[in-house]
């Protein structure tokens, strides 16, 4: 899963700065209808870890039954806010 591909996929373009407000709404209700139905972890993880950093993200406990997934999660949720320190 790149991120270049992703943004392209959900948001029809590549450079996140041309993203209007109704092309990031669209894409976002996308997003969340491709994570519910996704079944491979990994890419269901990336899923959420973008719509985590757009703001979208669902609760961990709803996102996640698995506890490693949902303690990877908060893990990388962590690591988010001390690069922002």
């Amino acid at each position: 899963m790149e991120f270049d591909d992703q943004l392209r996929r959900y948001f029809g373009t590549d450079d996140f700065a041309q993203v209007t407000p109704a092309a990031l709404d669209a894409g976002v209700e996308r997003m969340l209808v491709d994570f519910g139905l996704e079944k491979d972890r990994a890419r269901r993880f990336g899923l959420w870890t973008l719509l985590h950093m757009l703001g979208r993200a669902p609760d961990l406990d709803v996102a996640f039954k698995d506890a490693a997934d949902r303690d990877a999660a908060r893990d990388f949720m962590d690591m988010i806010d001390r690069a922002g320190d």
